[in-house]
């Protein structure tokens, strides 16, 4: 690999580190970070490898402590703080209509769409008719106006599947419907600068020398110690067939966009653009349920016990296995495993992942700039969780 592996462990977490070397030596990666938190303090703080995953052998520039890179769908877990914490103010009431905050959504019979089935993914509008150009899905006002004329696949409330991209403009327009801010600036102002994280929905000019570069590579077959890469024949063959909902969910913006272009990092979108380092995801979500050092608690008791409450169950109508989703939150399940059963958090598509898990004390920020073509469970994350495990015993 080029680039050592930096930063330290805590006493007994030594598993960790070896799982985090083995990653780039067995498991494809190029640059990656990983943070664990612990009854409110790091006991791991790692980083190697390069900052641009598409830069040519020796090209690149090492990746250092503070690397921030494009964490994809893992921001969806981040973005759900802020529908909770209005939730938690009084300002936004899960079992209200989405129409009650935001009239234009009961087009298309969504008027009995209610903000819980929007945040869990069972609104019934993953995909678009038709779907959006990048320039439009980052214009502000074309992704709010298309999900809400769009016709639900099924009646809201009935049924769940996974709404990959329009998580984005669903959560964005309902967040600033009731607190007149974007979601971006409300995270930015309320959450992220308070508890000091290097983590944007929209990155700031000045923070574009942070972030590397991101692309997607190969790992092997069969990656080291028996995790499965290969997914279900059924899995593939949804996302091969353009007319599957998989795929139009996938491809609600179409062409995909180049994640590495500066315009669409500033671009605020909450389900697939989120920018993070891995400290950040292992102290935004180690706040969500206690202290961290400094003093800062994110939610209170009762928001910590709704996080991980389960919302939707079952057979997942996009991504074709059985997924459990919180408020925004995916929870632990066969398709995603955490930590247990006390796990929520979010991984994103390619290999990021951040996740609580309040039982064991544990906030966990996994961040990588190489790409896999795994969703919700990728074999550098899991061998990492397993490492926690290990140490946690």
């Amino acid at each position: 690999m080029e680039g050592e592996v930096q930063g330290f462990v805590a006493d007994g977490y030594e598993p960790v580190r070896d799982a985090f070397v083995r990653n780039f030596t067995d498991r494809g990666d190029r640059g990656a970070a990983v943070t664990v938190y612990r009854d409110g303090r790091p006991v791991v703080d790692l980083w190697g490898g390069i900052r641009d995953a598409d830069a040519p052998a020796g090209a690149s520039a090492p990746w250092v402590e503070d690397t921030a890179q494009v964490v994809r769908s893992a921001g969806k877990g981040v973005a759900a703080a802020v529908p909770l914490l209005l939730h938690e103010r009084g300002l936004l009431d899960l079992d209200a209509p989405v129409a009650e905050y935001w009239p234009e959504f009961k087009a298309g019979g969504k008027e009995r769409a209610l903000v819980r089935h929007l945040l869990s993914h069972r609104a019934g509008v993953p995909a678009l008719d038709p779907g959006l150009t990048p320039e439009q899905a980052v214009d502000g006002t074309s992704g709010p106006c298309a999900v809400a004329e769009q016709t639900p696949f099924w009646e809201p409330g009935t049924d769940h599947g996974y709404h990959a991209q329009t998580f984005s403009w669903l959560l964005g327009e309902l967040v600033e419907r009731v607190t007149g801010r974007s979601l971006g600036r409300w995270l930015a102002e309320e959450v992220t600068g308070p508890l000091g994280l290097d983590l944007w929905i929209g990155l700031p000019a000045d923070r574009v020398h942070r972030v590397g570069r991101v692309a997607a590579v190969e790992p092997p077959p069969v990656a080291a110690g028996g995790l499965k890469t290969r997914p279900r024949r059924n899995v593939t063959a949804a996302y091969d067939d353009p007319a599957s909902l998989t795929r139009r969910a996938f491809a609600a913006i179409d062409p995909l966009p180049d994640e590495n272009d500066p315009g669409y990092r500033a671009a605020e979108l909450p389900a697939s653009n989120g920018i993070a380092t891995a400290r950040a995801l292992a102290r935004f979500y180690a706040a969500t349920f206690g202290e961290v050092a400094g003093g800062h608690r994110l939610f209170a008791p009762a928001t910590t016990a709704l996080a991980g409450q389960e919302f939707a169950a079952g057979p997942d109508r996009v991504l074709v296995v059985n997924t459990r989703f919180g408020p925004g939150f995916m929870l632990h399940g066969p398709a995603s495993p955490l930590l247990s059963p006390a796990s929520y958090g979010h991984p994103g598509r390619g290999g990021s992942l951040g996740f609580a898990d309040p039982d064991a004390g544990i906030g966990f920020g996994y961040v990588t700039n190489a790409l896999a073509k795994s969703v919700t469970a990728d074999p550098r994350a899991q061998a990492l969780i397993r490492a926690v495990q290990a140490a946690t015993a």
